[in-house]
């Protein structure tokens, strides 16, 4: 076989590992040599990795799972999720349950999933208790795949990092952005390394403070082995403590998930999620109308300042914080700036836009809600817009909020409840959205839900939609929240469709 061959045999295969394992078109053979549009199809296959929850004996944890209805989706499908720490075997069983082992398969110990996803429109749960679950790989394929999302949701009774802590399953990935981690006495973050490949990943953490790089020890040259997951603690990286980091995550080979883990010793925990790709213009939807505290971090990569405009989508209209108007971001620098009570009781989100020349920055808001000794802490990291479609999993009866903002016009969504994990129909509503405003919605309830329940919110039309979604804890001796976004789901991608050109193997 000649080099001209292998060459089309490579880029045939480059091109479809790029778009997600999405079935290419058959080539025309009417001879016609008119160019045609790409064709948006269903992905048929999606990993997700989640991290280990908690190393408390107090942890109690959820995993949910939901893959929206998408149309023109594979017929037949299959998903699990397994610890990071066995060999992922593809192994079946019951959905729920506790996390355990199943029987030995080919000389090894095949690991039991700690739930096995049920059809589109039906979420699955599982779920583990205490402070020794490992992180877990999730593989989903042919219907299960296109917008499948698992939501980890942990409780932690008491001790430091308190209250509810939850994350979306994210996908691995080469390079991640965490602006709103600390280094300082009375924070303890961690990074979640998790690689779910069967070749070791290198990673270099670069951490940044007001003052730029902080000198690092060993955040360089991190070896994650295959199926397996590394916390790495921020405080061992550096001697430095400071309040405002931004933790920069680039991985030298492979892919690995990550998530950082903030816990503080007054103000409870949660996990602080990677932000959007650094941008002139961010979004950070859905901040809790009685957040008591809010605190802004940004970061400039690269050595451009950048100045930015910051605005509150309020309920009415964008308006601007008193005292708050700008932020200077220096470049190769954290800035932050506390906000206080900044949404007075009613719903919001900070849009940041340029002053002048756009330069890319990453952001998050550290929010604080409730009094005295019952105040808890969450995250929201700037954030994709939703994009055609994009799903939450793990609502709760009278514990969601979905928070919802079109920084720059009118648009519509509509948001559909799914069935309950145990029972129920599905629900949906319309929503319009007022320019440069944000609507706090409580979601439709699923007729007789019994279970917990996912959300998707579809963009309907006009411009582009941001949403958030808030969960309480329903324990009443656990008070805590969590806050996830939603960006688009990337269920779909798009597939260029490809005629036959025998020409190429005389080139």
């Amino acid at each position: 076989m000649n080099r001209t061959t292998l060459s089309l045999i490579a880029g045939v295969a480059a091109l479809a590992a790029v778009t997600g394992f999405a079935a290419l078109d058959a080539p025309d053979t009417s001879g016609a040599d008119t160019a045609r549009a790409a064709a948006q199809l269903p992905v048929e296959r999606t990993g997700l990795v989640c991290p280990a929850p908690s190393t408390s004996d107090l942890a109690e944890t959820a995993y949910t799972s939901f893959t929206p209805v998408t149309k023109g989706a594979a017929g037949k499908g299959t998903g699990h999720l397994t610890a990071a720490t066995e060999e992922s075997t593809g192994a079946t069983g019951k959905t729920g349950g506790k996390t355990g082992k199943s029987k030995e398969k080919g000389g090894k110990t095949a690991a039991k999933p700690v739930l096995v996803p049920k059809a589109p429109g039906t979420p699955a749960t599982g779920s583990t208790s205490g402070g020794t679950t490992p992180a877990y790989l999730g593989t989903a394929e042919g219907s299960y795949a296109p917008g499948w999302t698992v939501q980890q949701t942990t409780e932690v009774a008491a001790g430091t990092g308190r209250g509810l802590l939850g994350v979306n399953c994210t996908a691995p990935d080469t390079e991640f952005w965490f602006p709103g981690a600390s280094t300082a006495a009375d924070r303890t973050d961690y990074v979640h390394l998790t690689n779910p490949d069967d070749s070791a990943a290198v990673v270099d953490i670069e951490l940044y403070g007001p003052d730029g790089a902080l000198q690092t020890t060993v955040g360089e040259g991190i070896t994650v082995p295959p199926h397996a997951s590394d916390p790495v603690l921020l405080s061992t990286l550096t001697a430095e403590k400071q309040d405002a980091v931004t933790v920069h995550v680039n991985v030298r080979s492979g892919r690995v998930g990550a998530a950082v883990q903030a816990l503080d010793d007054k103000l409870g925990g949660d996990w602080l999620a990677s932000a959007g790709d650094p941008a002139g213009s961010l979004v950070i939807p859905g901040i809790p109308k009685d957040a008591v505290s809010v605190r802004l971090v940004a970061f400039a990569p690269g050595h451009a300042d950048a100045d930015l405009k910051v605005q509150l989508a309020s309920s009415t209209g964008l308006i601007t914080p008193a005292g708050h108007e700008t932020l200077h971001v220096k470049g190769g620098m954290s800035a932050s700036v506390d906000l206080g009570d900044v949404t007075r009781g009613e719903a919001g989100s900070l849009v940041l836009t340029p002053t002048d020349d756009a330069v890319p920055v990453v952001a998050a808001v550290r929010v604080v809600r409730g009094k005295g000794d019952d105040q808890e802490s969450a995250f929201i990291p700037a954030t994709a817009a939703v994009g055609a479609r994009a799903s939450v999993a793990d609502n709760r009866a009278k514990a969601a909020t979905l928070s919802l903002t079109a920084p720059s016009g009118t648009a519509q969504v509509k948001v559909t409840s799914s069935a309950g994990s145990e029972g129920g129909a599905t629900a949906s509503q319309t929503y319009t959205l007022k320019p440069g405003t944000t609507q706090d919605v409580v979601p439709p309830a699923p007729q007789g839900l019994k279970g917990t329940y996912a959300i998707t919110v579809e963009h309907v039309s006009g411009a582009p939609v941001y949403a958030s979604r808030t969960l309480l804890s329903t324990d009443k001796d656990t008070p805590g929240f969590t806050i996830q976004t939603l960006p688009d789901d990337r269920g779909t991608v798009s597939v260029p469709e490809a005629d036959e050109d025998l020409d190429v193997l005389q080139r």
